[in-house]
């Protein structure tokens, strides 16, 4: 089993599940984070971290294109390892569903500010 992160991370990027990793499996993308599934070692505490609850293991339902699109972008996004403050609008985001229209395959700025 692995976790995997799906649309409703976009363009709320929430950054507590990185802070908590021991493994360093997130990776980030211009709106939204994946886990790498090959370096997850499946203990789940990001999963009660994430507010938008964008983690999911990959034995619900339905996750196959989640695993493989999170293994697609963590092989070319930059690995992430500290928290970063969240999107002032976060919260407006967190609310909408199906969002994937919105998803940007450009890698993420690793710098903190």
């Amino acid at each position: 089993m692995t976790y995997v992160v799906t649309d409703k991370c976009i363009n709320c990027i929430y950054t507590d599940c990185v802070e908590v990793c021991p493994v360093d499996c997130f990776f980030e993308g211009e709106n939204m984070l994946v886990i790498d599934p090959e370096i997850c070692i499946d203990c789940g505490v990001c999963v009660p971290e994430c507010p938008a609850d964008a983690i999911i293991p990959d034995t619900d339902p339905n996750t196959e294109d989640w695993v493989a699109f999170n293994q697609k972008y963590a092989k070319i996004w930059p690995n992430i390892l500290t928290k970063k403050p969240h999107r002032p609008d976060a919260e407006k985001w967190q609310q909408m569903n199906n969002k994937m229209k919105f998803f940007s395959p450009k890698p993420g700025d690793t710098k903190t500010t």
